[in-house]
């Protein structure tokens, strides 16, 4: 089959000799892909002397999996089941499918060269809480082969099907939206209640469109890119540029008193999520919230401390939780919210900027985004050339031989 196959650092191959997957054991599921996103991960992965996820030497093996490189890249992903083991009966041949790309160590059974010892669980996993396994990993980024190939196979456990009123290009927007989903949903989000959203990357416009799935009243989102604060401003959302008082030595001072005027009755929001990851972020966070409210940090930081005030906290009764990638009842609760309409299904296709084949993939896929970051917001690659590839009007740019 064909695959952009990672095989070390700055080294990624569009090959037409891939072995086929195949069904080894009873819970298995085959699965042709129709979409596969590319997000900054796959980016740093892609360019990076140092990755990430990949071992930086090819010849290290996944602690999970056993597995090594080479392997096929893509983590964002949707297709249908062409093939299921004996014991599987969630999900059958021709099912449309997202997959949950995690793997944990609850996983290690499947995988004969794990380097886990057998029975060995994390107590995170035992709970549930695989998004936080002590040895998570990512199909697609180092684990195993991931979706930017003709065909995937995994556990039928992170195979959840699609209902048939989501098309498979908007249900490849599904993992990137269950981070979001996460955090919204782990925040105890109620019906009416209001949001502020710190900065409007992917994550930040995925959580624009989660917290409406929550029936939120009202969202406002903080961005000094007038790009991005124009599509935030697309999705629904009020949008603020902090930037204006960047010259000012008051600056965060008056940040904070502008946002809040924008929440309810002026007298703050009910929920608060950091999607950008700055001290100056975080404290808008704190400090831009109701007595009583909730803030959620979504983003990823560096190793270098911060400081706030906790009285800031007990004072007024806030709260601060971290949030942590996503599990399967994300996914199935952002399908549920396309099912339903909560979050509409063509607002989200503007997500999608770029549908590229699989041999233009590095071409016309990674470097393509890599040089066009600010106008780009979701690049799909689909291996199996489907229909939508050949009349897609909305998006901005089809690669196509």
């Amino acid at each position: 089959m064909k695959g952009l196959v990672f095989h070390g650092p700055r080294d990624v191959r569009y090959e037409t000799n891939v072995p086929d997957p195949k069904i080894t054991s009873p819970d298995d599921v085959l699965v042709e892909i129709a979409y596969c996103g590319i997000c900054g991960t796959d980016l740093k992965e892609f360019f990076s002397e140092t990755p990430n996820f990949f071992p930086a030497n090819a010849e290290d093996r996944n602690e999970i999996t056993g597995l090594k490189a080479p392997l096929c890249m893509g983590h964002e992903m949707s297709g249908t089941v062409v093939e299921v083991g004996k014991n599987v009966n969630h999900v059958k041949v021709g099912d449309q499918v997202v997959i949950d790309p995690s793997v944990h160590c609850s996983d290690a059974a499947r995988f004969p060269e794990s380097q886990l010892k057998k029975g060995e669980t994390c107590s995170q996993c035992r709970y549930g809480l695989t998004n936080i396994c002590d040895h998570s990993s990512i199909a697609g980024l180092g684990a195993h082969s991931g979706g930017l190939a003709d065909k995937f196979i995994c556990s039928s456990k992170h195979a959840i099907v699609v209902p048939k009123s989501i098309p498979l290009e908007i249900a490849a927007l599904t993992q990137p939206l269950a981070v979001s989903y996460h955090a919204v949903r782990r925040s105890g989000f109620q019906e009416g209640s209001s949001a502020l959203i710190l900065g409007a990357g992917a994550i930040g416009s995925a959580a624009i469109l989660c917290c409406y799935g929550f029936k939120a009243s009202n969202i406002v989102v903080s961005e000094p890119s007038e790009v991005r604060r124009e599509y935030a401003k697309r999705l629904g959302a009020t949008v603020f540029d902090p930037s204006i008082y960047s010259n000012h030595e008051n600056e965060l001072e008056f940040v904070i008193r502008d946002l809040r005027k924008l929440s309810p009755n002026g007298e703050g929001f009910d929920y608060a999520f950091d999607c950008s990851g700055f001290p100056a972020t975080f404290q808008a966070a704190i400090e831009s919230t109701v007595s009583n409210g909730t803030i959620v940090n979504v983003a990823i930081w560096g190793a270098k401390p911060i400081e706030f005030w906790p009285m800031d906290i007990t004072r007024h009764e806030k709260k601060i939780m971290g949030s942590m990638c996503y599990t399967t009842e994300d996914f199935e609760g952002v399908l549920k919210c396309f099912d339903e309409g909560s979050i509409d299904v063509e607002t989200t296709r503007s997500f999608i900027t770029t549908v590229v084949d699989l041999q233009n993939g590095i071409e016309g896929g990674f470097q393509h985004l890599n040089n066009n970051k600010k106008t780009e917001i979701k690049v799909l690659i689909t291996p199996n050339n489907h229909g939508e590839l050949e009349y897609s009007k909305s998006y901005t740019k089809v690669f196509q031989n």
